[in-house]
């Protein structure tokens, strides 16, 4: 009973209306005075941020925040993978049969995720995923778990169910149904998907290599091949404007995950997840 009545007002909601009044209100000046109280709720550590609290203008600059220099040491192994965000383990594995687990008796598939043809989803069968959620305390911006060459970036519009433990065992497809901007990247490992998801009150999604609009009315699906530009591992290549999730796709055989991978782990930015050939 209760499941069907969670199912029932997440769907009703109007998710992207009241998203994109949250993104105009974070922008506000008005939206400062929540700063400071926020960062106390969810435990901050203020010691790793860029500014003192109080030179953040709005509430979107403090939760966009950069750190400092020397907070997240990017592991220098040559073949190292490290983490794309500071954030929890939500899945891994091995894509089968062209699926992904979103969590316990609910798959995807990668074709539903990339909005791709048979084609571009058949090269991650067999490969590897890791899907990590970003909780409302973390630092929300996105970097290379390797370095690459950004080839391509598709936007898919759709719904901004909440990404957390609700929206994920409660709506089937999640991943599938929430708008998604996903960078592909040629590298070391083959290609490489980042797949940027929205969520409720997500305000946008914001990427270095280009102008991409999120959730705006009428928005359209589509694909546009990117300069060819490398980016080093670490290297920051978006951010959220508010909690959301990442998931990363790799080709057969190019990644070994490490034992630190486990669900429900929590990862700092730059940290050692794994090592690619």
């Amino acid at each position: 009973m209760i499941n069907s009545v969670l199912k029932h007002v997440i769907r009703l909601l109007p998710q992207n209306a009241i998203s994109r009044t949250a993104g105009k209100w974070g922008h506000s000046s008005f939206s400062r005075h929540i700063i400071k109280p926020y960062s106390a709720l969810y435990k901050i550590n203020k010691e790793e941020i860029e500014k003192p609290l109080g030179e953040y203008p709005t509430f979107t600059a403090f939760f966009t925040r950069k750190l400092k220099e020397d907070a997240r040491p990017i592991s220098s192994g040559i073949d190292t993978l490290v983490s794309p965000v500071d954030g929890k383990v939500a899945q891994f594995g091995t894509i089968t049969e062209g699926a992904l687990i979103q969590a316990k008796g609910i798959n995807y598939t990668v074709e539903q995720l990339l909005g791709c043809t048979s084609e571009i989803s058949d090269k991650y069968e067999g490969g590897t995923f890791l899907t990590i959620y970003l909780s409302p305390r973390d630092y929300h911006r996105i970097h290379m778990p390797l370095p690459g060459k950004l080839t391509k970036a598709t936007y898919l519009p759709g719904r901004l169910f909440p990404v957390n433990r609700i929206g994920v065992e409660h709506v089937q497809g999640l991943f599938t149904k929430n708008e998604r901007l996903i960078t592909y990247a040629d590298t070391p490992a083959g290609e490489m998907a980042l797949v940027k998801v929205g969520a409720f009150v997500v305000g946008s999604v914001r990427v270095p290599y280009g102008e991409h609009s999120t959730n705006v009315k009428n928005g359209r699906a589509y694909s546009t091949d990117l300069p060819d530009v490398p980016f080093k591992k670490g290297e920051e290549v978006g951010l959220f404007e508010f909690g959301s999730t990442v998931v990363l796709l790799f080709e057969k055989d190019h990644i070994l995950l490490s034992d630190k991978i486990q669900p429900e782990a929590h990862l700092k930015y730059g940290e050692a997840i794994g090592t690619y050939h």
